[in-house]
């Protein structure tokens, strides 16, 4: 396998962007379950959001036409796996995997959110 030499590149920021059906119902979500807080959005109508809680960040874009992948689109790890899990399941979220510790060290959910992307939710033990 070839190795790339860095050449000196310091890599920042990574955000997941997640395709949306409906920004309004996704902020309902985000913001009001999960806790983040919107930093940025774009366009008339808005069709762009970032959004930041502790050092998670999450962009959304406007997808009218989105059909969700089957898959998991983004991993997220917290401090309180069972406290989100929690929450999650209060709001109604649709559970993909249940909570479980697994062999590779995580006690881990995924869920989808109101557009059916997943989210592979981790907490290290």
């Amino acid at each position: 396998m070839n190795e790339i030499a860095d050449h000196g590149v310091r890599f920042g920021r990574i955000a997941a962007m997640l395709p949306v059906t409906d920004i309004d119902k996704a902020l309902e979500f985000y913001v009001g379950v999960l806790g983040f807080t919107k930093t940025f959005q774009n366009g008339t109508p808005v069709g762009f959001i970032i959004l930041k809680r502790d050092a998670g960040e999450l962009h959304l874009t406007l997808q009218p036409n989105h059909k969700a992948a089957h898959f998991n689109v983004a991993h997220l790890l917290v401090d309180d796996v069972d406290v989100l899990f929690a929450r999650c399941r209060q709001a109604g979220a649709r559970i993909i995997k249940g909570l479980q510790d697994k062999d590779y060290g995580l006690r881990a959910f995924v869920f989808e959110d109101p557009d059916g992307n997943r989210i592979d939710v981790g907490q290290i033990i």
